[in-house]
């Protein structure tokens, strides 16, 4: 089952009406209503975009819900699904991924969504101002009732190339090949899709395919895992280390300096003496690793405690990363099974099957029944921090 709650002002939370959960004490536990995601639909995965949501049902059919201003709903029209009590359940149309096709994974960017789809094809569709779908042009898809299924085209990767894992970015995507090489496309204001410079790829005609180069991670390196955040990439290789690049004025890229780069860093980031990575999540201005001992770390924007930290001071400095940067107090004998980050806050699945959530609380989305920022000052986190009632 799928239990949402923060903002809701575009039915993101899939519960028929657009009032925010989480940020009173009556809203969870219990009293937090399940999605009605269909007659006897189950969810096998979910994700969140700036306000729409998706999951993959136990069918690996697709939902989609929330905003929809740019058709990222894939419902082919613009009208909003989950702020009204009769858009869920049976009433939710699955997207229409072409006859025959199911999805295998799914990622929702700030207004555009993509999914791999059972052959290991890719489909986006959802705003595409910044060529973020891959398609070759600016026009969005998901919005018109022409848009979806057959009609949608997947996105060229190459000559005989698939699709492993995926990331929607703020305006960029970027995909892992079967080749276990990377390839980006959409906005790249801040060199975000590692081609070193800040052209955008996919918007018009003759990007695509062969043409579109892969990332260069180093001679003989290969990514593992990709995520984006609102301007940057990071790449988790195969050695376990990590290397991130693009948006990176607030130290999110992890290199301890506030500046952009529009290509792979030449060093991988420095986590601690022997520690590598297991996972990373992207939030809009921060970055956030899972290491080999099953720790947490963050760096880069922090005005709202979203590192974690006890206290609203960026780790975007040399002297703040490596041994430097301590790992986040996630509470006595506690470590880490996964997490996410978001615009401003950060959630960790705990080895204990707990969830808990730090930074910015304004709308509910730490889910912990108030609406004040926890992470930003000495004394919030580690066994302080509550766990969020189921």
């Amino acid at each position: 089952t799928v239990k949402c709650w923060g903002s809701n002002a575009s039915g993101q939370l899939g519960l028929g009406d657009t009032n925010s959960r989480g940020d009173n004490s009556s809203n969870m536990g219990g009293n937090l209503t399940a999605i009605n995601l269909g007659t006897e639909r189950t969810a096998r995965a979910i994700e969140a975009g700036d306000n729409h949501t998706c999951a993959i049902l136990d069918n690996e059919s697709v939902k989609c819900w929330g905003s929809n201003a740019s058709g990222q709903l894939g419902l082919r029209d613009t009208i909003n699904r989950g702020d009204n009590s009769s858009d869920m359940g049976d009433n939710l149309t699955t997207v229409d991924l072409g006859a025959g096709r199911t999805a295998t994974a799914i990622a929702g960017g700030y207004a555009h969504t993509c999914a791999i789809l059972d052959n290991e094809s890719v489909k986006c569709w959802g705003s595409n101002s910044s060529g973020q779908l891959g398609l070759g042009d600016t026009d969005s898809r998901g919005d018109s009732s022409s848009d979806m299924g057959d009609n949608l085209t997947t996105v060229d990767l190459g000559s005989g190339r698939t699709a492993k894992a995926i990331s929607t970015g703020d305006s960029h995507t970027c995909a892992i090949l079967d080749n276990e090489k990377v390839k980006c496309w959409g906005a790249n204001t801040y060199g975000q899709l590692g081609q070193g410079d800040d052209d955008n790829r996919g918007d018009v005609p003759g990007e695509m395919g062969g043409n579109l180069i892969y990332v260069d991670l180093g001679s003989g390196i290969t990514a593992t895992s990709i995520t984006t955040g609102a301007g940057h990439t990071c790449a988790l290789l195969d050695d376990d280390s990590v290397k991130c690049w693009g948006r990176g004025l607030v130290g999110q890229l992890g290199d301890g300096k506030a500046s952009h780069l529009d290509s792979p860093p030449n060093l991988s980031i420095k986590l601690g003496t022997g520690r590598t990575a297991k996972a990373i999540a992207a939030g809009n201005f921060h970055t956030c690793a899972i290491l080999d001992n099953s720790s947490i770390k963050c760096w880069g924007l922090n005005d709202s405690g979203q590192l974690g930290l006890g206290d609203t001071e960026n780790r975007d400095r040399t002297n703040e990363m490596d041994d430097n940067l301590p790992a986040v107090d996630l509470g006595v004998g506690r470590t880490a099974r996964g997490f996410s980050a978001g615009d401003r806050h950060t959630c960790a699945v705990l080895d204990n099957a707990s969830l808990k959530c730090w930074g910015k609380n304004e709308s509910g989305q730490l889910g912990i029944g108030d609406d004040s920022t926890h992470g930003d000052v000495s004394g919030d986190m580690g066994d302080n921090l509550p766990a969020i009632s189921l």
